[in-house]
């Protein structure tokens, strides 16, 4: 175990290495999404090409692929910034806030429209996942009332229509309640997020955690979320089609 420690030390990534990884992940699934298969994929003089076609749809497996392993990664950053943070009530305020502000981009990056009231984007997936764990630590004593806080924070997800899902919740539930272990947080949020083929990859570098902060990003990712969903809403829905035109 020493040596582990002693590898991380010297070979391991930090915080915000792995948040630039997601974040890079995030963007080539979201580019594929919403400006491949939105965009360039609908227009006449692509889709009437059938060779074109197949790579394109190649090409957007490929891209969706490589932007599975983003969520992991950030649920698994959202259970070390509740570990670390000085206020969960600032924390949790912050995600809310942009869940808010990236509703919009969300819907027309991804559907071209301003509102679809069926899937809400993923602050508010981690915003859930982030409230069962305050609840969760404020009621540890209490153990009717904390399964209870498990039990609803899947609820809220399901019928809340937040991107991932009930599954996304549970990730980030099993990712918190293996906190203090990492080879088994390791092993059961592979397990977790299994139903997605790519991933569980996301627990590579997550294995070469080494517990530190790195580069200040505290507020990169909050603006860069609803960012670039908007300018790929843009690019699909109206850059696009005005030059197809």
């Amino acid at each position: 175990m020493e040596h582990l420690e002693h590898f991380r030390e010297r070979f391991g990534i930090s915080g915000s290495t792995l948040k630039i990884l997601a974040i890079i992940s995030m963007t080539i699934d979201h580019f594929a999404a919403s400006v491949l298969y939105r965009g360039v994929m609908t227009l006449p003089s692509v889709s009437s090409n059938a060779e074109l076609m197949r790579s394109l749809r190649s090409i957007y497996s490929a891209m969706r692929a490589i932007g599975r392993p983003a969520f992991p990664i950030f649920c698994f950053l959202l259970v070390e910034g509740f570990s670390h943070t000085r206020s969960w009530t600032k924390y949790a305020s912050r995600l809310f806030l942009f869940a808010l502000i990236s509703e919009i981009p969300f819907d027309y990056g991804l559907r071209g429209s301003f509102f679809v009231s069926q899937h809400q984007n993923v602050f508010f997936t981690l915003f859930i996942g982030l409230m069962v764990m305050i609840f969760y630590t404020k009621f540890y004593d209490r153990p009717l009332l904390k399964y209870g806080v498990l039990i609803l924070g899947l609820l809220a997800g399901k019928y809340g229509y937040v991107d991932y899902g009930f599954k996304g919740v549970f990730l980030i539930e099993v990712l918190f309640l293996f906190r203090n272990e990492r080879l088994m947080q390791i092993i059961a949020g592979t397990f977790a997020i299994s139903w997605e083929a790519t991933a569980p990859i996301a627990f590579l570098p997550i294995w070469l955690y080494n517990g530190k902060r790195g580069i200040r990003l505290k507020y990169f990712f909050y603006a860069f979320y609803p960012a670039h969903l908007m300018i790929f809403g843009i690019l699909t829905f109206v850059v696009i089609p005005f030059f197809a035109s």
